[in-house]
């Protein structure tokens, strides 16, 4: 998913779309931020999935050590790079991918079951089990790119959830030869998994007042000036590669305890013949998408589901995808989508944009 950065005093690191990197949880810098809101708010920064993470909390009535927390919070992002990363090749997906038995945590369990039901519910648009397809077109684990239409072909109707269970068992051996070619990537669902991951763990210890951002966003309560967080949305113009350089609009969270999720085609594609080739790819026709949508935001309960919902929206459209968002309560949307040439908006009522 493409990055905003979250204004003011809220530097975004970049995220490269739907790379999951190795997390290096290195170099956590602990900062006291001055704030004129009640209580002390503190940042939690550092090195993951490739880039920066900035975890920004209020410390009112918390009674853990700083110290502990900035640990704790080093030690979900490392579980999440030995298990999930497609690039840390010790970690329990790459071991899987390379054909070993492996034996999942729960951790590897867990975003596995809740990836079927999102394969499930999206109708197959949200496929972490069509890896090789991103493989053949160069936006996975691999450099390949204008793939046959015989290849595309022959890796579509060997991949797929279609093919596999909707859970697997943690702690019990799980063999790679039991899913024949369908290799997994969690790059659509793991960063923002990883937010709620961190979020869950800072109101465990009763923390109210939060923004996660690790490649994507959660948040929670109000900013240190005891205003609600504000959220920059880039606009979707291709060469628009540094976020908050180009905004279209400001995002106000009002409050909510919420993930906030764009996804778009404007920095990760390529070019071949005068034609534009970007990273969404249609698990269901093995094909880049082509739509009129340049990008979706999405605004749900938790970022988990704000990652897969604007994948989802992205892979089916403009117009199915403001059906979407109008038809589910929970979400609100911002679509921002080519009419006839001009760059135009839509967004759901109770998206508040400035």
């Amino acid at each position: 998913m493409y990055k905003y950065f979250a204004v003011p005093a809220m530097r975004h690191n970049e995220y490269h779309s739907h790379r999951f990197s190795g997390l290096l949880a290195a170099a956590v810098a602990l900062l006291v931020c001055a704030c004129n809101g009640p209580g002390r708010y503190v940042a939690v920064t550092g090195y993951a999935q490739g880039g920066t993470y900035s975890v920004k909390f209020n410390t009112r009535g918390v009674r853990v050590p700083r110290a502990e927390i900035a640990s704790a919070i080093d030690s979900i992002l490392t579980l999440v790079d030995t298990t999930l990363s497609g690039y840390n090749k010790s970690s329990q997906l790459s071991r899987f991918n390379a054909g070993e038995t492996i034996v999942p945590n729960r951790l590897f369990s867990d975003i596995y079951s809740y990836s079927h039901g999102v394969w499930e519910e999206t109708g197959g648009c949200v496929d972490v089990a069509a890896g090789p397809l991103f493989d053949i077109w160069g936006f996975g684990f691999s450099n390949d790119s204008l793939p046959s239409d015989d290849r595309v072909r022959s890796v579509l109707e060997n991949c797929g959830m279609v093919r596999l269970e909707p859970s697997i068992t943690p702690g019990a051996p799980l063999d790679a030869a039991s899913f024949g070619d369908a290799l997994l990537n969690f790059n659509a669902i793991a960063q923002g998994y990883t937010c709620d991951l961190v979020a869950d763990y800072l109101r465990s210890i009763g923390v109210e007042d939060m923004l996660v951002d690790i490649g994507e966003i959660y948040c929670a309560g109000v900013n240190p000036s005891g205003r609600d967080w504000s959220i920059g949305v880039d606009r979707p113009v291709d060469g628009n590669d540094t976020p908050g350089a180009d905004l279209d609009g400001v995002w106000q969270s009002s409050g909510r305890s919420c993930g906030i999720v764009t996804s778009g085609n404007y920095r990760k594609f390529y070019v071949r013949d005068g034609r534009k080739y970007s990273h969404t790819i249609d698990p269901r026709t093995g094909y880049p998408v082509e739509d009129s949508l340049l990008s979706a935001t999405i605004v749900a309960p938790t970022a988990a589901a704000a990652d897969a919902y604007a994948t989802y929206c992205m892979v089916i459209g403009f117009e199915e995808a403001r059906a979407f968002v109008e038809s589910r309560p929970d979400l609100e949307g911002y679509l921002i989508y080519d009419a006839d040439g001009t760059m135009t908006e839509w967004a759901s009522p109770g998206f508040t944009l400035r």
